[in-house]
Formats: C-alpha cells, structure tokens, sequence
C-alpha cells in the first residue's frame, strides 16, 4: 500500500494491472480526452524510478476503480507532472479523494513546490475537478497534439504548495 483515506486505497501497479490500466485508457469515453499508453510505454514506467505508477482501489470492496501516473519524481526543482488519472467510476468521489491524496502526498511527504499538469480543452470535466482542487490556469498550448486529422490544445494547470497552504493567492495567467 501506497497511501489511504477511507475511501481508497494506493498501491503500486503491477505487472498484473497492466490489461486493467490498458483496457481503462482504450473506452471510449476515456480515450478521448487522453493519449493512451502501450503496454510496453507502462511497463517502462513501473521501472523508472521518476515515475510513478498507482493503483486506486475502493476501501469498500477493493476493487480496482482507477489508475493515477506522476512523473517528475527526481526533478530537482521539487516540480512534478500529474501524468494521468483514470477512472473507471465517474461522479462517485474517487477521482476526488484520489486528486486530494496526492497533493498530500505531494506537499507533504514529497515536498514538491509544483504539481502540475496538462488537459485537452475539451474536458470540461476534468477541468473543473482541477479547479476545484485548486490547479490554476497557466496557459494554453494551441494545437500541439494531433488526433487523427485534428490538431488539438492542452490548458496547463498547476497548484504550488504555499497555495495549497493558502500562503499565496491563486492566479491565472490571461491573454
């Protein structure tokens, strides 16, 4: 185990996990608002000491509802990228309690300076479960993935620690 809160539960993905995680990113309604890993692309990840692979489970009856990546764990400038969170159950409170643990996690086990990371901007979803964690707008990086024929933006999003603390003021970066 990971981490916990009564709700979830982190454990480190494993080999095992792999189809679970992969089988998660391909549905549909995942698959569009993020860039799906191969097999090979994870299991590199569960190797390299600058990532971070995790496993939610629901505390209720361990099952498995979701997958969370960080990478960034070395960075020297304590700066690290929430890669992916994925659920298989929407609108139940995991995504949120999985979104609340990290940060802790983050902050005050890690002490990182910076969590950040990047959202199509057609996910309004995620968008606001990020804002409500208090991830601030830093800007927009305008079609830089492609898509099949369609050339799609990413907001980058970020919350410091001394905001988490309420030590700063959020900002947000505008045109």
């Amino acid at each position: 185990m990971f981490e916990e809160s009564n709700l979830i539960t982190f454990r480190f993905t494993q080999l095992k996990d792999l189809d679970f995680v992969c089988t998660l990113e391909s549905e549909k309604e995942n698959a569009q608002f993020i860039i799906p890993w191969s097999v090979e692309k994870h299991k590199a990840a569960l190797d390299d000491k600058d990532f971070l692979h995790l496993i939610i489970e629901s505390k209720i009856d361990n099952r498995k509802v979701g997958f969370i990546i960080l990478s960034g764990i070395l960075n020297p400038h304590n700066s690290i990228e929430f890669l992916r969170i994925t659920m298989d159950e929407k609108g139940k409170g995991f995504g949120k309690e999985a979104f609340r643990l990290i940060k802790d996690w983050a902050f005050y086990r890690h002490n990182a300076n910076r969590l950040w990371l990047d959202v199509k901007v057609n996910n309004q979803r995620a968008i606001t479960l990020y804002r409500n964690q208090g991830f601030v707008m830093e800007g927009t990086l305008r079609e830089c993935i492609k898509n099949g024929d369609v050339y799609e933006s990413l907001h980058i999003m970020s919350i410091l620690k001394d905001e988490l603390l309420g030590k700063k003021n959020s900002y947000s970066v505008r045109n």
